[in-house]
């Protein structure tokens, strides 16, 4: 007998010694994701988080991109993106009467280059996946007057609403994410720092500038007529610019120098030129092939050329993995309920390898 329990005894802990190894290289694996990575573009590279408040997939219509939001538990509604735009939010006149939602009071707005008073109401709540904001004042206006039917929206999500946290918007992919347990820093060096919001440096051809990043202009840039003048003498032609709150003297040209946003590099674009407006605009159809990471709470920015035909990137799954749990098993010495059990743990890990793997490859693409 004694000799039985002995050889009972040693296959036990042979198999405890293997499970605990393999236990030991999942969590490095896992310390090593777990730490952040050395670029900006690495981190928009990687594979989605589980731990996202936000990861839901976005519309395009002339550039600009539309979310389901939903607003005092109702909904969903349809939300434009617009981190030009200051605030959590705006309503539009529709979801206005849709809500029967109360005149809250009267603010100042501005469009760069109109200032006008607009209405005010109160949103019991206003939510995108699991980031909610509570009792949030908004201007209410009617929005949709100078848009076509496919390009209306029922409201704004404003840069506020994403102040707290790591916002990346995927353009390709077509997919908003926010998340708090990441974030931008300075010794990234792929990032670029802002004291305004969101006016980050830009270079168009030999000219350093700064433009401001906005998801809600339906351009590719905005150039003030003067700063035109020092990168392009081809003509200009007549195109009035539509703002928020009326029109103003623009013009329409080609220019055919790079230009280049962050990790992004676009050989020649067309812009929009203005005498009125005041500053350079990076807009949403300068875009279309990035993922755009906005850091408020660092001021930091990345825009990173988006990654096509790329391998999808696995989690480390050992193939030994089945065997080894097959072996403890039959053991029948080890407890797969007990926490600190080398079964449970390779169980759990097992159960969330497959988990990542699934989730990867299921991301559209």
């Amino acid at each position: 007998m004694p000799p039985i329990l002995f050889l009972a005894d040693a296959r036990h802990h042979n198999v405890a010694r293997r499970l605990l190894a393999i236990c030991a290289l999942l969590a490095a694996g896992a310390a090593q994701a777990a730490s952040p990575p050395a670029t900006a573009c690495a981190l928009a590279a990687a594979p989605p988080s589980d731990t996202a408040l936000v990861d839901v997939p976005f519309d395009i219509v002339d550039g600009r991109i539309y979310v389901a939001a939903r607003v005092d538990d109702a909904g969903p509604f349809r939300f434009a993106v617009d981190t030009g735009a200051s605030g959590i939010a705006r309503a539009d006149t529709r979801l206005v009467r849709a809500l029967d939602l109360p005149r809250n009071g009267v603010a100042a707005n501005s469009d760069g280059v109109h200032v006008a008073q607009a209405d005010t109401t109160r949103l019991r709540t206003l939510a995108l996946g699991e980031l909610r904001h509570d009792d949030v004042d908004v201007l209410a206006r009617d929005y949709n007057a100078q848009q076509s039917s496919d390009a209306a929206f029922d409201g704004i999500l404003a840069r506020g609403f994403f102040a707290d946290g790591l916002l990346e918007i995927d353009y390709p992919k077509q997919r908003l994410r926010f998340r708090r347990d990441a974030g931008l820093s300075a010794s990234q060096p792929d990032t670029l720092g802002y004291t305004r919001a969101f006016r980050i440096p830009v270079h168009i051809g030999t000219v350093e500038t700064q433009a401001q990043l906005d998801t809600g202009a339906n351009v590719a840039f905005v150039l003030p007529a003067a700063l035109y003048a020092q990168v392009s003498d081809a003509p200009v032609a007549d195109a009035p610019l539509t703002l928020t709150q009326g029109k103003v003297d623009g013009g329409r040209a080609r220019v055919d120098v790079p230009f280049r946003i962050g990790g992004l590099t676009l050989p020649s674009l067309e812009v929009r030129v203005s005498s009125r407006y005041p500053e350079a605009v990076v807009g949403a159809h300068a875009l279309r092939d990035a993922v755009v990471l906005i850091d408020q709470r660092s001021r930091r920015v990345a825009i990173c050329p988006a990654q096509r035909g790329e391998e999808v990137i696995r989690p480390p799954c050992w193939a030994e993995t089945p065997t080894i749990l097959e072996d403890a098993q039959q053991g029948g010495r080890a407890d797969p309920n007990a926490q600190s059990s080398p079964l449970r743990c390779l169980t759990k890990a097992s159960a969330k390898c497959i988990r990542q793997v699934g989730t990867q490859s299921d991301q559209p693409r």
